[in-house]
């Protein structure tokens, strides 16, 4: 992987962190009250379900990306090379294991608290 790639995926890192901190700030500066009785209230913006929301998004938009480039490379369109597939490929990969350990945390610190005696 060259430095130039790095940097590009650095930078996302970085984009992604500084989203995740405004939507935190946002919701430090403007508080939404939201009643654990009404299950169809929407989520504040900087809550655990929206940072959730949101990486999954991410993943599953790396994953369309991947895959449309590894057709794209079968079907042999001009300018789609190996390299820059098998990349994408990686990435979304590593995107959906990041997301499967995050998921399995969570359901394992839910376990914990359901065991909890009362």
């Amino acid at each position: 992987m060259s430095s130039l790639q790095i940097d590009a995926v650095l930078s996302q890192i970085r984009s992604m962190q500084s989203q995740v901190r405004g939507l935190s700030s946002q919701a430090q500066e403007a508080p939404q009250a939201i009643s654990a009785y009404r299950p169809d209230a929407a989520a504040a913006p900087g809550s655990f379900a929206n940072v959730l929301k949101q990486g999954l998004d991410q993943v599953n938009a790396a994953q369309q990306k991947a895959s449309s480039l590894a057709t794209q490379f079968e079907q042999g369109v001009p300018g789609i090379e190996l390299p820059q597939v098998m990349l994408e490929m990686q990435k979304s990969s590593v995107s959906f294991r990041a997301l499967t350990e995050v998921r399995n945390k969570f359901v394992s610190a839910y376990q914990e608290i359901m065991n909890m005696p009362i």
